[in-house]
């Protein structure tokens, strides 16, 4: 028999390799995690746009040099179930949506539509004059005046 040279390998060098393929597969691992939690921050964001967007009522806010002009679309709502608090900063509108259908026996095919109280807190760009506020209610779109404090100017005489 011939003898043969075998390479003898420490312990060092053996987990040299271990460590390398280690190392590769908790870069593996780690990119997926990042991926999902990724994903499911997206997914939260959608959900969240969704569901917010189907719990209060959606609004235009539209601002002029004078006033503060609120415009929000209230479907199927009631004048009586509507209630708006004001403060300086602030505008929130509370109106109840009352299902129409109430029978106990109704067989729905699909039932889209929300029911219930709904809220919506608006904060405002400009402190607004409270007493000088108005709103109406016509054809289910309430539109609210918010009329912006106007700032005393004095002129000063120069001596």
């Amino acid at each position: 028999m011939a003898d043969k040279d075998v390479a003898i390998k420490t312990d060092e060098e053996n987990n040299e390799g271990n460590e390398s393929e280690s190392t590769q597969t908790e870069s593996v691992l780690s990119d997926i995690i990042n991926s999902i939690k990724g994903k499911q921050e997206d997914l939260g964001k959608t959900l969240s746009d969704y569901t917010i967007s189907l719990q209060k009522p959606l609004a235009d806010i539209i601002e002029t040099d004078d006033t503060i002009t609120v415009i929000t679309d209230l479907p199927g709502v009631k004048k009586e179930d509507v209630e708006l608090n004001i403060t300086k900063e602030s505008l929130d509108i509370v109106a109840k949506f009352n299902e129409q259908i109430t029978d106990e026996g109704t067989n729905y095919i699909t039932k889209e539509r929300s029911y219930g109280e709904t809220r919506r807190s608006i904060t405002l760009p400009e402190k607004i004059d409270v007493k000088k506020a108005s709103a109406k209610f016509k054809d289910s779109i309430l539109t609210v005046e918010l009329p912006k404090i106007q700032e005393e100017k004095h002129k000063i005489n120069i001596d």
